[in-house]
């Protein structure tokens, strides 16, 4: 982390670098679904495309499009996030899933740092991954890539000229906690943000783990290779500033998963969006769907059916937060014409499930015990006695009844990703 961390200001006063553990939780069992939902979008772009993730938070998504890009034609990924602490862990997160990537193309190997094929299917062993052995194994195995990959360049040159198939697959975001990008708007050199403080461009970014071990040797990479390079910029801003299309270059693809209902004008905010894409670029938005659930109706303490009342009071909670924005715009209508009355054509949408049944993957019971607290604290308010009491059980680790201890929790949800194209 930053040796000063300072949170960027956002407008629904919510402290997105506190949440750093549970978006890392989310990515993790979000990983299947990002992966498809990355392969079917960057089979829409060109030949080296520039990606903006707004609202990149820790990373997750752009994990993916890094892969993808990795397995085409490389391109640049710049992520965009208000709060410092989150960008710095998403650039540290992507640039590594990147390097991984590149390492593993250049070796043959058509897995992913999340131990999955580039089309997004998944890899039929193993479990999932917790965030932390996901970091660990990134780091490794970008380490030995670049160390077998400096002994033999010539296999290293004959595998990235491989191309690694992709298919459409339509899949949906889980986390209901990605950061909205708010905060103070500066220029792009002025206020990227890097552990060591300092932005890089994308001529500065690391280069390909190919790249490295050319130059290692005193070898020129081919044409072929640099093609085959995905960049990472970070740069801190705030899609509410209606400037921003002045401070990033033209898109291909502009991705903003679950940021823009915590703007204060939703509809302004999709304009921006429209702005910082290139002529035919891609917009795509995560947003609505269906709540994930994650209890057994009955739990044998309480009430039955806590879980409907928790969502009950997270939607009284989400009215009262849009309500506590300053200059907040309604929108009384659906993200499909939200983003035709942008100016976007061909627009669409696509919705699917995200399905961990029990037991779950391993991290599964301390996310649900992550989102529990969070809900014990914003829609306390609007729960009876009852519920609150039996909700503070299921958290307590002393308890009987505490929720780490149960193997029938399970994370069932679908999400919707609307989408056009600028004309």
């Amino acid at each position: 982390m930053f040796n000063e961390p300072v949170s960027g200001h956002t407008h629904d006063h919510i402290d997105w670098a506190d949440r750093l553990v549970l978006l890392r939780a989310a990515d993790t069992l979000d990983a299947p679904a990002h992966a498809a939902i990355a392969a079917r979008l960057a089979a829409k772009l060109p030949a080296t495309p520039t990606v903006i993730d707004l609202g990149c938070g820790a990373g997750g998504m752009s994990i993916h499009f890094a892969e993808a890009l990795a397995t085409q034609t490389g391109g640049t990924i710049i992520l965009v996030d208000a709060t410092p602490e989150l960008l710095h862990e998403a650039e540290r997160a992507v640039r590594a899933a990147a390097d991984a990537a590149q390492a593993n193309r250049a070796d043959g190997s058509t897995h992913t740092s999340n131990g999955r094929v580039p089309d997004g299917s998944a890899e039929p062993s193993g479990g999932h991954r917790t965030a932390a052995e996901h970091t660990a194994s990134t780091a490794a195995d970008s380490t030995r890539a670049v160390e077998g990959i400096a002994q033999t360049v010539e296999g290293a040159a004959q595998a990235a000229a491989d191309t690694a198939p992709t298919v459409e697959g339509a899949a949906p975001t889980v986390a209901d906690t990605a950061p909205a990008i708010e905060g103070a708007a500066q220029t792009a050199a002025d206020t990227a943000s890097t552990a060591e403080g300092a932005a890089p461009t994308v001529a500065d970014t690391a280069p390909t783990v190919e790249g490295a071990a050319r130059a290692a040797g005193g070898i020129t990479p081919t044409a072929e290779e640099t093609a085959q390079t995905v960049e990472i910029r970070a740069v801190v801003a705030d899609l509410a500033d209606g400037s921003l299309p002045d401070l990033l270059p033209p898109a291909d693809l502009v991705w903003a998963s679950r940021v823009v209902h915590h703007l204060p004008d939703q509809q302004a905010a999709i304009g921006t969006l429209t702005a910082v894409a290139r002529t035919g670029g891609v917009v795509a938005l995560a947003e609505g769907g269906l709540s994930f659930s994650c209890l057994p109706w009955d739990l044998g303490l309480g009430r039955p059916g806590l879980e409907d009342r928790l969502k009950a009071a997270q939607a009284e909670w989400f009215v009262g937060m849009r309500e506590g924005i300053d200059g907040a715009v309604p929108m009384p209508y659906g993200w499909p014409l939200a983003l035709e009355r942008a100016g976007l054509a061909d627009v669409s949408s696509f919705s699917a499930l995200a399905d961990h049944p029990a037991p779950g993957p391993d991290g599964l019971a301390d996310y649900v015990h992550h989102h529990l607290s969070r809900l014990a604290t914003h829609g306390a308010e609007h729960l009876s006695d009852e519920d609150r009491a039996t909700l503070a059980s299921l958290l307590d680790p002393d308890s009987t009844h505490y929720l780490g201890n149960r193997r029938d929790l399970f994370l069932l949800g679908a999400r919707t990703v609307h989408h056009g194209r600028r004309p």
